[in-house]
């Protein structure tokens, strides 16, 4: 990967302006919200706020002041040399290295992965491995896959079964489970399927988690969250992992990934009926690049790490701007071919911001999609602001 230079270094952050998107060009501006839309393609293609001085020192706390947190990497194990890499990369900041994904087949059996390799190197450090758990099929998301796994009893215990035994051969700690696109009608259907399995897997001693579509109330209804009932899955897995980006995401309108205040509405809401001790929350390592004018069908933007919208940045001699609203940095620049560009992606001042809303609202940490996006100051502040645990 390149050589990283200092981002803010490099970046003048213009405040003035961003705040209030009436300002802005209309090939600046973030949409307010997203709505309930379905998305058709999964997050695979996914500040200066003021410190609160706190009174009380919570169990929570160091010695030192440090929040304690748990922190989760998604790894996506394609290649070894470079899975490898990715690993040893950000390993010594995690708590978990998430390896995505085991598919499920409509039988109960597993797709493997490459995760040999990267498996042996999360082995030598202080992090856990975990195994993911999906619904994943040919591009995307299954709801036909889930519902048979969740009516056809053979399947099920057939799963159920792979897993652990999965698990034990390749030598997982834990186990989160990623079901996704779920047909609405079966929301009950799946949180039977988690009674039956949840209790196996944690006999076994391994740890439980489940991956939660961003949700600010119960009623949200649809395929990307209807199924996920909140309530249910904290009081039966060991902690759940929300997951909160893809607002803006690559088959859609430009704008922040993660936009603070949808963040926190849905940390809010997750908070109210699941205990924060339970709760972590997802943050990404990545940002999109938009080619304007936006018009939906259009090609997919391209998936940037921080490093790179940086290095793009200096390249195309684009002011890096910070949207005070979503609290995120963006920049426009023209490509060889004359056409207009937006680039929507993360740093520093907006980890900082994420960082914030672990501390408000005391959950248990942090997870990240994805690892192998480089974003140094991400790792930096982390070490700075958390005492991260490790197993």
């Amino acid at each position: 990967m390149k050589q990283i230079v200092a981002l803010l270094a490099a970046f003048t952050i213009v405040l003035s302006g961003c705040g209030n998107s009436n300002n802005m060009k209309e090939s600046e501006a973030a949409p307010k919200n997203m709505g309930n839309e379905t998305r058709n393609s999964p997050r695979l293609e996914q500040i200066n706020s003021p410190q609160k001085k706190q009174v009380d020192i919570s169990k929570a706390e160091t010695n030192h002041g440090k929040t304690r947190i748990e922190t989760l990497g998604f790894l996506e194990p394609i290649e070894a040399k470079q899975s490898i890499k990715d690993v040893q990369e950000s390993v010594n900041d995690l708590t978990y290295v998430a390896f995505f994904s085991y598919q499920v087949n409509k039988d109960g059996s597993l797709k493997p992965i490459k995760d040999y390799a990267a498996l042996q190197e999360v082995k030598k450090s202080k992090a856990m491995p975990m195994m993911v758990l999906t619904n994943f099929i040919d591009g995307n998301f299954s709801p036909e896959i889930a519902h048979n796994i969740f009516t056809d009893k053979t399947a099920s215990k057939t799963l159920i079964g792979s897993v652990i035994s999965t698990m034990k051969q390749k030598g997982y700690k834990a186990l989160n489970i990623d079901f996704e696109h779920i047909k609405e009608k079966d929301r009950e259907l799946y949180n039977g399927f988690l009674e039956t399995i949840i209790p196996q897997v944690q006999k076994e001693g391994f740890k439980v988690s489940t991956a939660l579509a961003p949700k600010t109330s119960d009623e949200q209804k649809g395929p990307w969250h209807g199924a996920h009932d909140y309530k249910r899955h904290g009081e039966l897995a060991d902690f759940v992992v929300l997951m909160t980006y893809e607002w803006g995401w690559s088959g859609g309108p430009p704008m922040a990934v993660a936009p603070v205040p949808q963040v926190e509405k849905v940390v809010k809401y997750a908070t109210s009926v699941i205990p924060p001790e339970k709760i972590v929350m997802g943050a990404p390592l990545y940002g999109y690049d938009w080619t304007l004018p936006y018009k939906k069908g259009n090609k997919f933007a391209k998936r940037v790490a921080p490093a790179e919208a940086h290095d793009l940045a200096l390249k195309e001699d684009a002011t890096v701007k910070y949207d005070n609203e979503s609290q995120a940095p963006f920049f426009n620049y023209k490509d060889d071919n004359g056409k207009e560009h937006v680039v929507w992606f993360e740093n520093e001042q907006s980890a900082e911001a994420k960082n914030q809303l672990v501390k408000k609202y005391k959950l248990r940490g942090l997870a990240y999609w994805v690892l192998g996006e480089p974003f140094p100051e991400n790792w930096t502040l982390l070490r700075d602001q958390f005492k991260i645990v490790h197993k």
